[in-house]
């Protein structure tokens, strides 16, 4: 069980997130205070963020992402867009782990990536777990 945060403030997104991801046991947070999340995204205490690429008042994901990323560099941020069109090797999105194309029919692609971001950190931290057993074993070994 994950907890996915969607930054959107269109209530049909949200809900075609919300359904997409349903019965895979996560816990869905959603928000359109863009401040709250430019302070402190992690107060959500998100594991994966679904960001929509066009906010209100004039906010952009370039923005909320740069903020999101430099409060957590290892969070995943899928980018939520209008359409395919979107250019994720700009220089400012290029910290995000994927995007999404807004339509009704995406539930079964957003279920495929979010499964695939959140099994990426599941790798990495037990990658990471390996390693410190490795260094623990270590320096037993030397003392």
């Amino acid at each position: 069980m994950a907890n996915i945060l969607i930054i959107d403030d269109q209530a049909w997104v949200i809900d075609l997130c919300r359904k997409g991801l349903a019965g895979k046991g996560h816990l869905i947070l959603s928000t359109d205070d863009i401040e709250s999340v430019r302070k402190n995204v992690l107060a959500f205490k998100p594991d994966l963020v679904l960001l929509n690429q066009n906010l209100k008042h004039g906010f952009h994901a370039n923005d909320i992402l740069w903020d999101i990323k430099m409060q957590d560099t290892d969070l995943p941020v899928l980018i939520v867009a209008d359409d395919d069109n979107i250019n994720l090797s700009s220089s400012r999105l290029i910290r995000a782990d994927g995007h999404l194309c807004k339509s009704h029919n995406a539930a079964k692609e957003l279920r495929q990536r979010v499964s695939m971001l959140l099994n990426r950190d599941i790798k990495k931290l037990q990658s990471q777990d390996r390693c410190q057993g490795k260094l623990e074993k270590l320096c037993m070994c030397l003392s």
